[in-house]
């Protein structure tokens, strides 16, 4: 389906080919647009560093067989509807001194770097001709790695579907990959495998074959992947959306390393020991140079010092996932996840406000994991990968099965028990070194409030199962963040709490703890649910006592409370929620409102939801709420406190 060798040849030798194609002339030639004319800049090259990231990335010359390269087009056309300027300047790409100012020629650059689109396969077969100017110099590559959504179960066919890599960046020791979706489909979607044909970008005929981004998907996963990313979680961040009309957009994401373990498990699938080697090398060497692992990537045990890291922070990941209520749709083909144990492809990433973890997207031909399984599939990654490491050491491929036990996968099982029960000592506002030491010297008391405070947030309604718009769900019905923000104050309030909980009534507790998916059914106090409430504050009453020692019990829950408020903060954003914000914001363009109130409500309303320690000075409030950034900020907000117990 792809120009005969173009997939395989390094740039170097694909140059006279895209060249001659650059030439050609068509009988007829119809541009997607004029060329944008270069701005001149105020500020003489202020924005070079975008001319860095051109096409080339080093897996084009460390792995063999990584990728399909393509010719691509400059679109000429669209316009920045979000700009990331934080991580612009984090990456080198504008001046530390720049405002969150869109200058003229700031977004000329961004036009012309990222408003892209690739010469397929279907367009090199119906012979469409492209100016020479129009080309950028450079090949750019869709990757390979494996997917489950492809029949072929070992990579041949699977990767980077409406997807290219812009390349790399180095700044400051930091090497950062730069991609974008929604530059045409390739011959690698799933939909094209299918259609078994080239398909023409845009085509809505094949599932996953359009090769095309909607606006609000890109809009929601830039807001929510800087979310997380202010939170704490590893994930991809967007650099850039870019508005091509008609509800289709491009979205570049950012990261230090882009690498998913698919990247490396279609060789292990296909054992090809040399690419792989390629492949592991590359992820090792990429990932120490960044300073995450801390060794020497020429070191003769590198692929066991890999494993290690990896099963550590899929340990850490995994734990994170589950306190947060954090919905990563994980499974055998290490797709959808970031190696270095991240998220990446927001597409399936949902966001909970309760414990829904029976919830299952519908991806027509299956249903999804559910939070419930998380675990277990990141276990799976990490036995994927002790596999890998015995091929790399041995040459032989063992069967999976033979890892169950393997000592990196006991390795990751340790920090993921470690790591949840940290997690949620800090949710109950406690600090890391309280944490710790609570966790270290008191591990029975931690186990017994953990497994309590799990039986109240697992409940689910007694309404049973309810199939929605994209899959199913029994629905949670307690908020148990709500718990944990609000019960400080209670113990403040209600002194005698402080011996056992003796005055903290069920009643009082359920109170707080009822979200709008309880049923009447569901909050009747008798027999079992009193006992569990009862069990959960004589539990959390003894820890708190615990960790506050001998210091004063009044500052001790005045710090509680205030920690406690932000871990669990009220009107958090969920998936459905986020949803409304994005549409909230498309409505709020078509009234009028321009680029600049806009971006600025969106940075607001994420600032909002990030903890105070993460801001760096970021404002989290507009000026004005009545100005049109003010009421646009007041209505997202809004829409995240209505949706914030939903999936």
């Amino acid at each position: 389906m792809s120009a005969p060798g173009l997939e395989n040849l390094s740039p170097a030798a694909a140059a006279p080919m895209r060249a001659e194609m650059s030439k050609r002339q068509a009988p007829k030639l119809i541009p997607d647009a004029p060329l944008l004319k270069t701005i001149p800049s105020s500020r003489a090259g202020a924005y070079d560093a975008f001319d860095k990231i051109d096409g080339r990335h080093p897996w084009q010359t460390k792995v063999d067989d990584g990728y399909v390269l393509y010719p691509v087009r400059k679109l000429g056309r669209g316009k920045v509807f979000y700009f990331n300027f934080s991580l612009a300047r984090e990456m080198g790409l504008i001046p530390a001194h720049h405002g969150d100012d869109m200058t003229p020629q700031l977004a000329n650059k961004l036009i012309e770097t990222f408003s892209l689109q690739i010469v397929n396969e279907y367009d090199r077969e119906t012979g469409r001709r492209f100016p020479p100017q129009a080309m950028k110099e450079h090949l750019h590559m869709a990757t390979r790695y494996l997917q489950l959504q492809h029949a072929d179960k070992k990579g041949r066919t699977s990767g980077d579907g409406r997807s290219i890599w812009n390349g790399c960046i180095n700044h400051k020791g930091t090497t950062w990959d730069v991609s974008s979706r929604g530059t045409g489909v390739t011959c690698l979607a799933p939909g094209a495998v299918v259609a078994q044909r080239a398909l023409k970008t845009g085509e809505g005929t094949f599932g996953y074959g359009c090769g095309l981004a909607d606006l609000s998907e890109v809009l929601g996963s830039a807001i929510f992947s800087e979310i997380f990313h202010l939170n704490g979680l590893m994930t991809e961040r967007v650099l850039a959306v870019i508005d091509l009309g008609k509800g289709c957009s491009v979205g570049v994401r950012a990261s230090p390393n882009l690498l998913r373990p698919a990247h490396l498990f279609l060789y292990l699938k296909q054992e090809r020991l040399e690419p792989l080697r390629m492949a592991a090398d590359y992820l090792i060497e990429r990932q120490c140079r960044n300073g995450a692992w801390k060794f020497s990537p020429s070191s003769p045990d590198r692929y066991r010092r890999m494993l290690t890291e990896i099963s550590l922070s899929f340990g850490r990941f995994a734990a994170r996932l589950e306190r947060d209520y954090i919905f990563a749709w994980m499974d055998w083909d290490g797709d959808n996840v970031l190696a270095s144990g991240g998220i990446i492809d927001y597409g399936s990433i949902r966001q909970f406000g309760l414990r829904h973890d029976q919830y299952r997207y519908d991806d027509v031909e299956r249903y999804s994991t559910n939070l419930n399984e998380q675990r277990g599939k990141a276990r799976l990654t990490v036995q994927v990968f002790a596999q890998l490491v015995h091929f790399l050491e041995t040459g032989r491929k063992k069967q999976i099965e033979d890892f169950e036990r393997h000592p990196s996968v006991r390795n990751f099982d340790r920090e993921f028990d470690r790591r949840v029960r940290l997690y949620f000592l800090n949710q109950l506002g406690l600090q890391d070194l309280e944490a710790e030491r609570l966790n270290d010297q008191h591990a029975s008391l931690v186990e017994r409030l953990y497994k309590s405070f799990l039986t109240v947030e697992k409940i689910k309604t007694k309404a049973g199962v309810r199939r929605l718009a994209d899959g199913i769900n029994r629905p949670a019905v307690f908020k148990m963040r709500a718990f944990l923000r609000e019960m400080p104050s209670v113990l403040l309030r209600e002194t005698d709490g402080w011996h056992a909980g003796r005055s903290i009534r069920a009643e009082t507790v359920l109170e707080i703890i009822t979200s709008s998916f309880a049923k009447k059914a569901d909050l009747k106090l008798k027999g079992a649910l009193r006992g569990k409430i009862d069990g959960l504050v004589k539990s959390y009453v003894e820890t708190l006592r615990t960790a506050c020692g001998e210091a004063n019990r009044t500052l001790f829950l005045k710090g509680l409370t205030l920690a406690s408020e932000e871990k669990n903060r009220a009107a958090r954003l969920t998936g459905n929620g986020a949803e409304f914000v994005v549409e909230e914001i498309l409505k709020a363009r078509k009234r009028g409102l321009g680029p600049e109130e806009i971006q600025n409500a969106i940075d607001l309303f994420i600032a909002s939801q990030a903890p105070r320690s993460a801001l760096g000075g970021r404002r989290t409030k507009p000026a004005a709420l009545t100005s049109n950034t003010g009421r646009l900020f007041q209505q997202l907000v809004n829409l995240a406190d209505e949706f914030q117990d939903d999936i």
